[in-house]
């Protein structure tokens, strides 16, 4: 796993090292591209809404979002990644910290018609991943949605069968989502996959406030 200081060195050549990953169909980032693309349409059949990214890094997807009017607010654990995603969004509403503690106090203070993250939550153990799903979903409108793309499997065995066709640069440190194993829990999660190794994960709150 990286910290904050592997981040920031990384910040720089972070989107080439994704697309090569994603242009030569390989874990982990195999897909990226599409996952991307999804999340995006889906944000856009909404006019103008209010969408946060969790740890959105250069804000690949969100400066696009940004583009098109909606509103942007985020948060991310890297002073490099939000300098960079600042330059690129000067009106969004970007902050500082470490989202395996939850959101800081100025988001919470918000709701959302998106909560986004991409290839973010995966630094998060299981137990972490689901408490902090129902933080966020707390925090959306009604109606609102979290959409999570990720490496993400639909089942332990296709998690272990990409593991050891990777094995010489499976990343230990990096807890992935298996989506037979949190649905337990969270039973209104739903899996697309995308490749072979990654998908998008939706959950999300319907128009009778629920909770």
């Amino acid at each position: 796993m990286l910290d904050e200081k592997g981040f920031d060195l990384w910040a720089d050549g972070y989107d080439k090292t994704v697309g090569l990953s994603d242009e030569d169909g390989s874990y982990p980032f195999a897909g990226y591209r599409e996952i991307l693309n999804r999340i995006y349409r889906t944000v856009m059949e909404k006019l103008h809404p209010d969408v946060l990214d969790i740890g959105f890094g250069t804000g690949t997807i969100t400066a696009k979002l940004y583009g098109q009017g909606c509103r942007i607010y985020g948060q991310d654990f890297s002073r490099q990644m939000i300098a960079l995603a600042q330059k690129k969004m000067p009106e969004a509403h970007l902050y500082h910290g470490d989202f395996s503690k939850g959101l800081v106090d100025e988001l919470k203070e918000r709701s959302y018609d998106f909560i986004l993250a991409t290839y973010a939550l995966h630094h998060l153990d299981d137990e972490r991943k689901v408490s902090f799903l129902q933080e966020l979903r707390s925090q959306l409108k009604a109606g609102g949605m979290i959409l999570i793309g990720d490496v993400a499997f639909e089942t332990r065995r296709e998690l272990e069968a990409c593991r050891r066709q990777y094995a010489e640069i499976w990343d230990e440190d990096e807890i992935y989502f298996v989506h037979e194993e949190l649905n337990e829990k969270l039973p209104q999660l739903e899996f697309m996959p995308v490749s072979f190794c990654a998908g998008i994960l939706r959950l999300g709150k319907g128009d009778n406030n629920e909770t």
